[in-house]
């Protein structure tokens, strides 16, 4: 974890002695009694962080020590203010000397002795008084004390709300939300820092006041926002930049707090002394009325409104350009927090966010914009009766399909996705159609984004959509090649002079191959399940098997049809469960040509295969004709050892007239036909060339699941015994040539005698080869009939008596 170095010095730090710290105390006091600091001091106060966090134990400073360091709080230099925090926040603090503020020195709060602050606070009264303390300062006029700045207090004020906002009173809350009216709506409208309107004996004294100005170099006709530049700003627009940073953190906050006091203030001073009126505010007397939260409320939202208006200016510079994009991200997001807590405003805002989200639609630079006018629209499209279907086919449509290589906007649509799971999954019906779309951001992208889709994929999964999400599932490593070939296709020139192309490159620019590659890149489901020729399009991705991203991609895909298969079961009825059985036998055959992918989707199959008929056993009689007919496939033996070996498993437990009245003899013995040719293959000749000998597994299930059937019927029992005979005789001339092993054919050979015994007494066989259900699944401390559940309670009283 550390370099031996790091492991050194921080075991240094934890075994120095108590005399040699005092002695570094003392030469670190008078180091900081000097009016300059020198490397040596900084390097002093490394060292004491060092000391003081290298331990578990807090120690206590002296106190000379730590008044020094408490200077250090103030001190212009931000480095000596970041480590004098650090060294205080691993201190206990002196008995009855805790940091307190006061009016006076209010000032010199800056963010490092906040933190040291809130890390001391011990109790939510601590937090309390630290806050009506801020809230002082900021209620104050400059007039009324020395000149300080307040930009400090917002920010810290946010600290607090974040991580204890119960502290606030209802008084508080109050004071605050006038002083965030004050500092949003009535900013100066002048530039600060001493701007002068130029001109040849501009001076000191000749100096006017110069008005803000726009983005686009007009001058600002309305009040201060955040988007108005100049040469410099006063501290009241400093203040409304903080003001408005917060503003939404606020709201979330404190709005769903019941407001108790519904009385007009008439001694509300935040709209005259120290404040430019602006003209549209100077006529607004309605809004006086209102108490302080719905006035901050009312502000709030004209502030967002001219924000959208501004940002329709054309910027002179990039970064503004930038800025009139996050801007617009808060102010429709404050918007929405607006129309949560007053659905009046709905009305009033969605004439504005129409006209924006037509304005921004066509250019899909603006995505990170319309996700949040997206989220307006679900919270209250319904309420204003608004179509919201060109929302959705932009969200569900455009965004994935052209976006999909914006690792920002991946992360943030599936942010929105699982936010309103519920209320998407309830009123936009082209959410679930759209999982060929969504994936393309997990087929581009796996390890970002496969926690999402763990959470959204179950919601993609109902009866309509089951069968064509679970191919494009396992198309998902094509899906992902494609979306290289479709990025390269469109920058790298058609053909290359003395250059070698990708054959799937090709292959993806040439017609005849283009129907395959445009149903994986398809928009939305209900086109068909899957495609006929998939082992075409397999062949021509086939040097796509060792691209990174399409490799990322088939270890997330076994992760995926897990939670297929465990939501798919709830929501499917036996005709659908039948179909995917069938789906499982078809596309174990029709996988991308990556071995490790195929024998992980293997795996999975034969999982899910059993517990789907373990769940349904009426299943495997419905589908009896395709299991025997994969069953009886000698080639799937060695090819897909994994799920053949759980299709015979299945055939032998479930083909049994205890499972479905429907299972007849002939079916039984046609079963039973099937398996033993395929068992007599393989075991009676050696393995093709190219491929290993058949797993012990595979034959001692073919050789259970023939005794299993000849229990139900008696009349095969000869066949069986006769071959387990010869099987034993086989294996008494040493070495055979479908087994290598000598320790797997003895195990195989072991397991056929056992059967033959077996066999020997039918009804025994039948009820240890295929036990009743209440021998599998005794309930015997249950049932009230027998002595069992007398014995345990006896039982239990006595060892809890002692």
């Amino acid at each position: 974890m550390y370099s031996h170095g790091s492991e050194s010095l921080i075991k240094q730090a934890r075994e120095i002695q108590e005399p040699e710290l005092q002695k570094f105390y003392n030469r670190l006091v008078k180091l900081l009694q000097g009016k300059e600091f020198s490397h040596e001091t900084v390097d002093s106060l490394q060292r004491l962080h060092l000391i003081l966090s290298a331990t578990k134990y807090t120690r206590t400073l002296p106190s000379e020590l730590q008044k020094r360091l408490s200077s250090l709080l103030s001190s212009p230099s931000e480095q000596l203010q970041v480590l004098s925090s650090a060294v205080l926040r691993e201190t206990l603090p002196l008995s009855g000397q805790e940091r307190n503020y006061n009016q006076d020195n209010i000032s010199q709060l800056n963010s490092h002795a906040a933190a040291l602050l809130l890390s001391q606070a011990g109790s939510r009264a601590d937090l309390s008084s630290l806050c009506a303390q801020l809230l002082r300062s900021l209620e104050s006029r400059p007039s009324e004390g020395p000149s300080h700045s307040l930009t400090h207090m917002l920010p810290i004020l946010n600290t607090i709300l974040t991580h204890s906002p119960e502290c606030l009173t209802e008084d508080h809350m109050t004071l605050l939300s006038k002083k965030l009216v004050d500092w949003l709506r009535y900013a100066s409208i002048t530039q600060g820092g001493g701007a002068s309107s130029g001109g040849f004996f501009t001076g000191p004294r000749s100096r006017q006041p110069v008005p803000i100005a726009e983005l686009d170099g007009t001058v600002s006709g309305d009040f201060f926002t955040v988007l108005c530049v100049g040469q410099g700003f006063t501290e009241d627009q400093w203040m409304n930049v903080f003001s408005f940073s917060m503003l939404r953190h606020w709201l979330l906050t404190y709005h769903s707090v019941s407001n108790g006091n519904t009385a007009a203030d008439t001694d509300d001073r935040s709209e005259v002394d120290g404040s430019v009126v602006s003209m549209v505010s100077a006529t607004s007397s309605t809004s006086r009325l209102l108490p302080p939260k719905e006035r901050l409320r009312e502000k709030a939202f004209q502030y967002c409104q001219r924000l959208i208006e501004q940002s329709d200016r054309k910027a002179h510079k990039r970064t503004d350009t930038e800025l009139q994009r996050a801007c617009l991200v808060e102010a429709v997001c404050i918007l929405d927090c607006l129309c949560i807590e007053d659905t009046s405003l709905v009305f009033r805002a969605f004439p504005c966010i129409k006209a924006l989200f037509g304005r921004l639609s066509s250019d899909l630079s603006f995505a990170r914009v319309l996700l949040p006018l997206a989220q307006f629209y679900l919270n209250h499209g319904e309420i204003a009766a608004v179509d919201c279907e060109c929302v959705w086919n932009l969200v569900f449509g455009r965004f994935p399909a052209d976006l999909f290589n914006d690792p920002f906007l991946a992360h943030e649509l599936l942010r929105f996705l699982r936010v309103n799971l519920e209320s998407l999954q309830l009123r936009v019906p082209q959410y679930t159609r759209s999982f060929p779309n969504l994936l393309k951001l997990l087929a581009w992208d796996s390890p970002a984004v496969v926690d999402d889709f763990v959470d959204l994929l179950p919601s993609l999964v109902t009866a309509g959509t089951a069968v064509e999400l679970l191919h494009t599932l396992l198309d998902l490593p094509c899906l992902s090649a494609t979306l290289i070939l479709q990025l390269r296709s469109a920058s790298l020139p058609i053909c290359e002079p003395g250059g070698r192309s990708l054959l799937s490159l090709d292959a993806f620019r040439n017609p005849s191959y283009r129907g395959l590659f445009l149903f994986l890149l398809r928009g939305e489901a209900g086109s068909g399940d899957t495609i006929d020729r998939l082992s075409t399009l397999h062949e021509l991705l086939a040097e796509a098997a060792d691209w990174p991203r399409v490799i990322q991609c088939t270890q997330t895909v076994p992760v995926l049809l897990h939670i297929f298969f465990n939501k798919v079961i709830t929501v499917a009825d036996e005709k659908l469960l039948a179909h995917l059985i069938l789906v499982q036998l078809e596309r174990s055959s029709l996988l991308l040509n990556i071995p490790n992918y195929i024998k992980e989707i293997h795996r999975v199959f034969s999982c899910h295969l059993l517990r789907l008929c373990k769940l349904h056993p009426s299943l495997v009689v419905d589908q009896s004709h395709e299991l025997l007919e994969f069953a009886g496939t000698t080639a799937n033996v060695y090819s897909k050892e994994e799920i053949y070996t759980h299709v015979v498993w299945v055939l032998g437990e479930y083909l049994s007239v205890s499972c479905d009245s429907r299972c007849s003899v002939r079916l039984i013995t046609s079963c039973f036909e099937a398996m033993e040719a395929v068992l007599f293959e393989i075991t009676s000749s050696a393995p093709p060339p190219g491929t290993s000998s058949p797993a012990p597994r595979v034959i001692t299930t073919l050789m259970s699941a023939l005794a299993k059937l000849a229990s139900r019927s008696h009349d095969l029992i000869p066949r069986v015994s006769m071959f387990l005979s010869k099987l034993r005789k086989v294996s008494r001339g040493g070495s055979v040539v479908w087994c290598s092993d000598e320790e797997d054919l003895v195990a195989i050979v072991t397991r056929g005698e056992e059967l033959w015994s077996l066999l020997k007494a039918p009804g025994v066989a039948q009820s240890v080869l295929t036990p009743p259900p209440h021998v599998t699944t005794p309930q015997w401390h249950r049932d009230t009939n027998v002595a069992m559940p007398l014995r345990l309670r006896a039982l239990t009283s006595l060892t809890h008596s002692q």
